[in-house]
């Protein structure tokens, strides 16, 4: 028989796990583009961002806390509605967190040093593909070190962004004019992308102690952390920076972090943050990627679990070796959008499934955000995304699953 996975996990190294996943590229990299999008309203395509956020982790919570086993959405999406929503999910999750993984591996590698960075990228999958391979329990303590980092750097800008600047008239005069509903909707959906770390929470659900208990605490706490920094980072860039200024702005963090000497290590911090991001994706598609193959839905292999490490060893090689090989094939500038839209079709169906079980508000309205945030993203993005799932439920359909 196979060995289960190992239930080690308790409500800290959960929370640890989904904030390290959260606090990873999107707060280095999704305000500038949001606030291309918004410009002084930028906060309120925050806001938006993180009201869908909270209906999707309230309705993922409760699912979670119903089917405790690992594969997120694509689980409760075969328990609670039938397989081939359950297949939506898990290929959505697959696709757009796969490309995620190496939009933070090229990102560590172009924070750290440009003139080689697709190396370094490499480097970082293989070293952070061994770590989960020797087990969660490493990864949850990684994680932990990671996150603890990042916060210091991330409050220490903060607090020099907000000593005193010049941008406040240009804020001011942002908010006088008319709102631009479209941007600010599209600002929100280019945000969420930074929030979708919880997701990951779900994915372990096999591997957390007591997981009715553990996964209604961890998840809504994790979340509600990681908005409260968000929105004082956002404030800390508007005040800093101006919206017109940080829409612009390649890496705004750095830029407002004030001395050049927390400016270097702001560098650093982001490639930390890309570090435990990228350990934390790595194991959540991996678990996904198992629980589709224990489903029929990819080749049976990837569903194996090491006898000694008790983890899914077969899928978190196969994640790392597609992550690699996206690395050297592209410089995936267009993730972010890719990504958001993956993941706004895998929350929707996780609404679907809390409706059709629970029938609560927040999946109504979880439902009614995620599919407002996918059709204001960017075109292309939106054409991307709805191809590739599209080839993947052409492919199932030949494998036998229509």
């Amino acid at each position: 028989m196979e060995p289960g996975l190992a239930r080690r996990l308790g409500v800290t190294d959960a929370v640890v796990i989904g904030m390290c996943a959260m606090i990873g590229a999107g707060v280095f990299a999704a305000f500038a583009p949001a606030a291309r999008a918004a410009g002084s309203w930028l906060l309120a395509g925050l806001a938006i961002a993180a009201v869908v956020a909270y209906c999707n982790a309230m309705s993922t919570a409760s699912l979670a806390a119903r089917h405790p086993e690992s594969g997120g959405v694509y689980t409760y999406g075969r328990r609670e509605l039938n397989d081939t929503y359950g297949f939506l999910a898990g290929w959505s999750f697959l696709v757009g967190k796969t490309a995620s993984c190496a939009a933070m591996a090229l990102t560590i590698g172009s924070y750290l040093a440009p003139e080689c960075g697709k190396r370094l990228a490499v480097a970082a999958v293989l070293a952070l593909t061994a770590v989960n391979y020797r087990g969660v329990t490493k990864t949850a303590a990684l994680a932990r070190g990671l996150l603890g980092l990042t916060l210091v750097l991330l409050l220490a800008s903060v607090a020099f962004a907000l000593t005193g600047t010049d941008a406040q008239q240009s804020i001011v005069d942002g908010l006088a004019r008319p709102i631009p509903v479209y941007g600010v909707l599209q600002a929100a959906g280019l945000l969420f992308f930074a929030f979708a770390g919880y997701a990951r929470i779900a994915t372990l659900a096999g591997e957390v102690r007591d997981p009715a208990r553990t996964l209604r605490r961890a998840i809504p706490l994790a979340l509600g952390l990681t908005i409260a920094l968000y929105a004082l980072v956002g404030i800390a860039l508007l005040v800093a920076l101006g919206p017109e200024r940080l829409a612009q702005s390649v890496a705004p963090v750095v830029e407002a972090a004030g001395p050049n000497w927390l400016a270097i290590l702001v560098r650093v911090g982001a490639a930390i943050a890309c570090i435990g991001a990228l350990l934390t994706l790595i194991a959540g598609v991996s678990r996904t990627g198992m629980a589709m193959a224990h489903g029929g839905d990819l080749p049976g292999w990837l569903g194996a679990v090491h006898p000694r490490f008790r983890v899914p060893h077969h899928a978190e090689l196969a994640v790392g070796a597609v992550v690699i090989a996206i690395v050297l094939l592209t410089d995936l500038r267009g993730a972010i959008g890719f990504s958001s839209f993956g993941v706004l079709v895998y929350y929707a169906v996780a609404n679907l499934a809390a409706l059709r079980r629970f029938r609560r508000w927040y999946s109504v309205l979880g439902l009614a955000g995620c599919a407002i945030l996918l059709v204001t993203l960017p075109v292309p993005a939106i054409l991307a995304g709805a191809g590739v799932l599209a080839v993947g439920l052409l492919l199932r359909m030949i494998r036998g699953h229509a």
